[in-house]
């Protein structure tokens, strides 16, 4: 009897060990999160450069009401933290979860998904308060990320969940394109744009996560950084993450963004083009194959070709001949 009970306390102690021991292990796993998350807006009035739709959602949350949303336009301009943010506000963080849901449609596109997870939470009764004593809308949110890629009878289904559950559930469909949203849903929604970020409100925003982080930077860095996302703050803010993890605690130059981001040197472009003016076939089948060989991608390579056959000095008919060419390439290597 005493070796059981010996072997009993041994037991007990195992699990409080390891538990002490993993304590840290949590704290820093915690602690690794990417600064997309980071710095993404906790509230509306944090979402930067979209002044249309923050006025109409400041507006819809003053009377706790909102209607069926459609967010669209060019990744990373906050589309779906302009909706989470406008959710936390409604709800606090006591009601959140279980008022909202989230879907990447993308993902879970097909009609199945609409019959069972959408339909089965919209058919739920909304209960509860807020804890801080706001007022507290009585519906739910479901909000459908990258809804131009759902199929056409989902939509189609959609709709109908939209109609028959209107008095106690409200969607948001976000997506790039709304040419690929069926007419009948939207219809339903109110239909907000959203538009690329100006390089002055992204450098702010860069510079602002560049000083929380203690960050060692150059103003070419930060300049490379803007115009390399192109308008997409998420994809500014992933490169330098990047860059700080890579050059620790040295100074973010503009060569270390432009290694990351796998932009084809400028000289290697200008070769290349001189190459297609001057050149034999043979010459320019050999430069593109060492392209390849060095891992740079087919579609940032036509990009970068495209703006810079922009700028060279021949016939506008030349100009759209070879774009016409381009385009057909860029096609068949899947960028739509």
């Amino acid at each position: 009897m005493e070796a059981f009970l010996k072997g009993a306390t041994f037991q007990t102690s195992r699990p409080q060990k390891d538990k002490a021991t993993t304590e840290p292990a949590a704290e820093k796993k915690a602690t690794a999160v990417p600064w997309v998350e980071k710095y993404r807006p906790r509230c509306v009035d944090e979402v930067a450069f979209q002044e249309e739709v923050v006025a109409v959602l400041k507006k819809s949350l003053e009377g706790a009401d909102l209607p069926n949303l459609l967010f669209y336009g060019p990744p990373g301009t906050g589309k779906t933290s302009t909706i989470l943010a406008a959710a936390r506000e409604l709800y606090g963080p006591g009601l959140y979860r279980q008022r909202v849901l989230e879907l990447n449609a993308s993902d879970e596109r097909g009609i199945q998904v609409i019959r069972e997870k959408v339909k089965n939470f919209a058919q739920l009764t909304v209960a509860g308060t807020r804890s801080d004593g706001k007022l507290c809308p009585p519906f739910k949110i479901i909000i459908l990320d990258e809804a131009d890629s759902m199929t056409a009878p989902a939509q189609a289904a959609l709709r109908r969940t939209m109609e028959k559950e209107s008095r106690t559930t409200r969607f948001c469909l976000i997506c790039n394109y709304i040419s690929r949203i069926i007419e009948p849903l939207t219809s339903r929604c109110s239909k907000f744009r959203f538009k690329p970020l100006a390089n002055q409100v992204q450098e702010e925003r860069l510079l602002e996560i560049c000083e929380k982080e203690k960050l060692k930077y150059t103003k070419e860095s930060i300049a490379a950084l803007v115009q390399l996302s192109e308008g997409d703050l998420r994809k500014a803010i992933t490169f330098l993450q990047s860059a700080a993890r890579l050059n620790a605690d040295k100074e973010i130059t503009d060569q270390a963004v432009i290694e990351i981001a796998g932009v084809v040197p400028s000289t290697m472009i200008d070769n290349l083009v001189q190459i297609c003016f001057r050149g034999t076939f043979e010459k320019l089948e050999v430069t593109v194959r060492n392209m390849v060989n060095d891992g740079y991608a087919a579609t940032q390579t036509l990009s970068q070709l495209h703006d810079c056959l922009l700028e060279k000095d021949i016939t506008d008919k030349q100009k759209s001949a070879i774009a016409e060419k381009m385009a057909g390439r860029c096609k068949r290597t899947g960028n739509k």
